[in-house]
């Protein structure tokens, strides 16, 4: 029911030119401003259009808008309805859904008659930059490099740069993060991340970068098992041709011990609602810790239809007794990877044949559940390893007036606003950043709206927009205690 989490990258922007952060009092303050334009900033600048009394404006580093564009391949879609767009699940009449996006281009038909519940990803794509560029309050080429809270003024005073290197600046009575999470490749393959090994080891974030290298090549191994992995594992699948000798030898290796489905029920879909971030809010900090890792299927594993098209794939390749080029192992861990020179045999040692365009690699794998270690040689490495969010390096100015926990993280309440010293009157929101305090709802699509307009309502301090007290049918933890005369359950408190 996840998306993948945004690019890091995915934020800030420039606008007004002249003095830095200790200007005179003629300098332009907003209500306020939001670094990143990925969907959830976005989803926040298209639900605060409008709003009567508010001055938003939102900065992005890109020249314009994209979204995940290393894996935009034909064919792959959301893993969320399309009523899980910017603005429906907060605001079904505004300009900006999905819905309007199809009537002005003219695909309203088109859609009705292709009965889509899940659009296409390019088109997701195509429909956010349509908002993005329509939106006022959003602008890009600016790279914000610093925040700094301005005590005299109560504002956040934050210092941008355009890719052609003039500096601006603007104020801000609030901020709000929105830079996405950074690609989390696994420790072996770090020395391997250099232009010397580049198209032959990344993260899949890049791989609709290097996907013509990599359907060239003899051998790919591919590392992860969520949604990604699986994409690019059928992608390179798809690459082989009919006769089975040519396209790249696909081995698909996973920490899990399935390559499981995504926990896809009408009642398991309850954990991505409110009601569900406000039990898990409420639970020890170390109870959450443990079911976020417990609760792997829920955000990370693969949507049924992507496991039974690689499932196709595989029997096709097997007709007339043709032993399919792929291999699929559950429950392995990758433990060291190192280069190996030029013309090395490089597959599952059964004679994929020999990689002429460069060396290629030797991987050491363990089998968790046998406890046994087991090599591989390949052409390439594909790391579908998921993304983490990280401190942006711009709020290092002003690291010291937040409330970090024990791991640096940060402490962040039910509106979504951070901690921070008691100095500070203005308010720092964050969007995709509460994995460790809101529960496992945090990167999806489902719940973007419905936190945008939770954020919107705690910045203009009033309901700009409602938001349901309950969505779910399922009660997370013990019912409340009511009494015997209404038939509810007494929980005796401990």
């Amino acid at each position: 029911m996840t998306t993948e989490p945004t690019h890091a990258d995915e934020y800030e922007h420039g606008h007004e030119h002249g003095p830095g952060p200790g200007a005179g009092p003629e300098y332009e303050i907003y209500d306020l401003v939001g670094v990143g334009i990925g969907p959830f900033n976005l989803s926040l600048a298209a639900l605060s259009d409008g709003t009567p009394g508010l001055r938003t404006l939102f900065l992005d580093a890109k020249p314009a808008f994209s979204w995940h564009p290393g894996l935009l391949m034909e064919g792959t879609v959301l893993q969320v309805p399309f009523l899980a767009d910017l603005v429906t699940m907060a605001d079904p009449t505004s300009p900006w859904s999905y819905l309007n996006y199809l009537r002005e281009h003219d695909r309203m038909f088109p859609f009705f008659f292709s009965e889509r519940f899940h659009i296409p990803r390019r088109e997701y794509d195509h429909y956010c930059r349509w908002v993005a560029e329509h939106l006022p309050s959003c602008r890009f080429d600016a790279r914000v490099t610093e925040v700094e809270w301005d005590e005299r003024r109560e504002v956040f005073a934050v210092t941008h740069r355009s890719a052609g290197g003039v500096v601006s600046h603007v104020r801000a009575r609030q901020l709000v993060l929105g830079v996405g999470t950074n690609p989390v490749v696994p420790e072996p393959l770090h020395p391997l991340l250099t232009p010397a090994h580049a198209g032959r080891v990344l993260h899949s974030a890049d791989y609709r970068t290097h996907r013509a290298l990599l359907a060239g090549l003899d051998d790919v191994t591919v590392v992860g098992a969520g949604q990604s992995g699986a994409e690019v594992a059928l992608d390179l699948l798809r690459h082989q041709d009919g006769s089975g000798a040519g396209g790249p030898y696909v081995r698909w290796l996973a920490r899990t011990p399935a390559f499981a489905p995504m926990e896809y029920s009408k009642i398991g879909l309850e954990h991505f609602t409110p009601d569900y971030i406000r039990y898990f809010r409420a639970l020890p900090e170390e109870r959450r810790e443990e079911l976020v890792r417990e609760q792997w299927q829920l955000y990370k594993g693969v949507s049924e239809e992507t496991l039974a098209e690689i499932h196709d794939e595989l029997y096709e390749r097997s007709i007339g007794g043709t032993e399919p080029r792929a291999a699929l192992h559950p429950g392995v861990v990758l433990v060291a990877a190192e280069p190996e020179r030029a013309g090395t045999d490089a597959g599952t040692g059964t004679g994929t044949g020999t990689d002429d365009s460069g060396g290629g690699y030797l991987l050491t794998c363990r089998h968790t559940e046998q406890d046994a270690l087991f090599e591989v040689r390949t052409s390439a490495i594909v790391a579908a390893t998921g993304y983490a969010a990280t401190r942006p390096a711009f709020l290092d100015t002003m690291a010291k007036l937040v409330d970090w926990d024990d791991q640096g993280r940060y402490r962040i309440d039910g509106d979504y606003r951070v901690a921070l010293d008691a100095s500070v009157s203005g308010a720092l929101y964050v969007q995709n950043a509460e994995l460790h305090t809101h529960g496992i709802g945090a990167p999806d699509l489902t719940l973007g709206a419905w936190r945008a307009a939770t954020i919107l309502n705690a910045v203009a301090g009033r309901t700009v927009l409602r938001v349901p007290e309950r969505a779910a049918w399922t009660t997370f933890g013990a019912p409340a205690a009511r009494g015997p005369e209404s038939g509810a359950p007494v929980v005796w408190p401990s």
